[in-house]
């Protein structure tokens, strides 16, 4: 009995020190701090990337939608109430560092069989039993901290989650507004067109009927007028459907997005080079990264659970109660009963079960690695694609303008030398082309300049201060209590 006692004494000696690997948070490569490779085009600074990035526009519309998004998007309440039952979770777990305890109380009334009766006993009787036990783990193993442990990584893994869908409906909801803007512009510039097409019609079809000009002159620019105008329907389609998108992601039906958010026809533009940061900087700011961190500590954590089950577990118990049969004789000296003591459980010598259970949470702990050093390069990779593509678009943008302004002087001059009977038809249709073409060119880079901001910003991890989302929630409940 002695050599039993000493050799379970030993394992937990030693599983105190040695259930599960001590979680150490895992460095990036020392290059990943780095500064940007694309960061060193004047379109950008080094200074501390933006968190309320969206303000940069200095669009009050903009920033009342953003606020309405934080406060009412369906994603995020997802996200939250995902963030709420982990923290349920933990609280469960964590009420296993507390006694357990449960009360019971019963009452029978029945006959028994002869057969089964002390001699002279009443064949019909009554039985009534109350009861209170208490039990406590001593967690010898540390199976109760790891377990809590993991529970805490959960919950900074749902909460860094819930930020990550901030940035990505942030982000919509900009870009919706900014889509809806764009082809406003972009509808403009086309009818725009379609004015200058109907002029150039109307001026041809004249010429036509005072023998200057062939029909079939008319013919062509009619139909490039067709042509362009078809374009209409389908910009003024996105158009509306930015702002249908626009009204979800605010968590509106179509009919309740306030008329301010489509009153802009202008593409929001930013004046200013945009600030990045680092490397450095992005690691910390990503809420994808932060998940990713909290899950490896979660799983390392886990081993600890598992590696538990190797040793015995032990607690410390009690109960209290009373048997009688009445309720008079239930308080009297004779009916209590207690018991105290502890209680051994260990799974011994059959202990494969556990390790093999050892064996899948380690493994469930390299994916959580791999997947950490995977969401580091995907960081990094969209960060450097995104400052490439808002660089280069600028640049298209900058050729398109200096293309759109030739065209334009081309087109006027072919109309004079037209009209001077130096040229034929042909050219000048050539030339209204080409300015239909990069007026059209123009504004829909524009839109992609905006466009290609909005996934710089949301690749540097977006931001907010919790008071801002505690706000904007606090402002929209007030709302609905008002309605």
């Amino acid at each position: 009995m002695k050599q039993i006692l000493f050799a379970t004494l030993s394992s937990l000696a030693l599983a105190a020190c040695a259930a599960g690997p001590n979680y150490v948070a895992p460095i990036p490569a020392p290059k990943a701090a780095a500064p940007f490779i694309g960061a060193t085009n004047p379109a950008f600074t080094t200074a501390a990337a933006d968190d309320h990035w969206w303000r940069l526009y200095r669009d009050p519309v903009l920033d009342g939608l953003v606020a309405d998004a934080l406060a009412a998007n369906t994603d995020i309440r997802v996200a939250v109430a995902r963030l709420d039952k982990a923290r349920a979770s933990l609280r469960g777990v964590r009420s296993d560092r507390l006694p357990q305890t449960s009360i019971g109380a019963s009452g029978t009334y029945g006959r028994s069989p002869e057969t089964q009766r002390l001699p002279g006993s009443a064949a019909e009787d009554s039985a009534f039993d109350v009861g209170l036990s208490v039990s406590y783990e001593l967690d010898l193993s540390g199976r109760v901290k790891r377990n809590i442990e993991a529970a805490r990584g959960d919950v900074a893994a749902a909460d860094a989650d819930a930020d990550a869908v901030r940035v990505s409906v942030v982000s919509a909801t900009t870009r919706a507004y900014v889509d809806a803007a764009s082809s406003a512009e972009r509808l403009a510039v086309a009818k725009r067109i379609v004015e200058l097409l109907d002029k150039s019609a109307g001026l041809t079809g004249k010429r036509v009927e005072a023998g200057r000009a062939a029909k079939l002159d008319l013919v062509r620019i009619t139909t490039l007028r067709d042509q362009r105008a078809a374009l209409v329907p389908s910009i003024e389609a996105d158009r509306q459907a930015a702002l249908f998108r626009l009204a979800t992601l605010t968590g509106r039906t179509p009919q309740d997005l306030p008329a301010a958010a489509a009153e802009r026809t202008t593409t929001p533009t930013l004046d200013q080079a945009i600030p990045v940061g680092d490397g450095a900087a992005l690691l910390a700011r990503r809420p994808d990264i932060r998940a990713a961190e909290r899950r490896l500590a979660a799983s390392t954590a886990r081993i600890g659970v598992a590696t538990a089950e190797l040793y015995p577990q032990i607690s410390l118990g009690g109960s209290i109660g009373s048997t009688a049969t009445s309720i008079g004789d239930m308080f009297t000296g004779g009916a209590l009963r207690w018991l105290l003591g502890p209680l051994i459980s260990w799974s011994f010598p059959n202990q494969e079960a556990a390790r093999a259970r050892i064996a899948a949470s380690e493994a469930d702990s390299r994916g959580a690695l791999a997947e950490f050093d995977g969401t580091v390069l995907r960081s990094l990779e969209e960060t450097e694609n995104a400052l490439s593509s808002y660089a280069r678009e600028i640049e298209r943008n900058a050729a398109l303008r200096s293309a759109r302004d030739g065209a334009e002087a081309a087109m006027r001059i072919t109309r004079a030398r037209q009209r001077a009977g130096q040229i034929d038809f042909l050219d000048v249709l050539d030339s209204e082309r080409t300015f239909a073409d990069t007026q059209a060119d123009l504004a829909a880079s524009s839109a992609r300049i905006a466009s290609a901001q909005i996934d710089l910003f949301r690749s540097l991890g977006g931001g907010w201060d919790k008071a801002d989302v505690a706000a904007a929630a606090a402002v929209k409940a007030g709302g609905s209590k008002g309605r």
